[in-house]
């Protein structure tokens, strides 16, 4: 399965917790070569204070337990 694969599916399991409190992802791009995944947080995760400890503490380090030659998170 290609990085690309892995990390939609990690974002279906991580999503259901971000739309519970009203907000969503969007994978922008997974660039393969430097492990680094850029996403957009939107709705209520778009304009939260908090957004960046979610994508860091949360979204980053499930996403690097989960898929071999993630580096980093990054919103855009």
């Amino acid at each position: 399965m290609s990085i690309r694969a892995q990390v939609e599916e990690t974002i279906e399991v991580i999503r259901p917790a971000l739309q519970a409190d009203g907000g969503d992802i969007v994978l922008r791009e997974v660039n393969e070569e430097t492990g680094v995944v850029s996403v957009t947080l939107i709705g209520a995760c778009g304009t939260c204070p908090a957004s960046d400890q979610t994508l860091k503490a949360g979204i980053e380090r499930i996403m690097r337990d989960r898929i071999d030659g993630i580096t980093e998170v990054v919103a855009i």
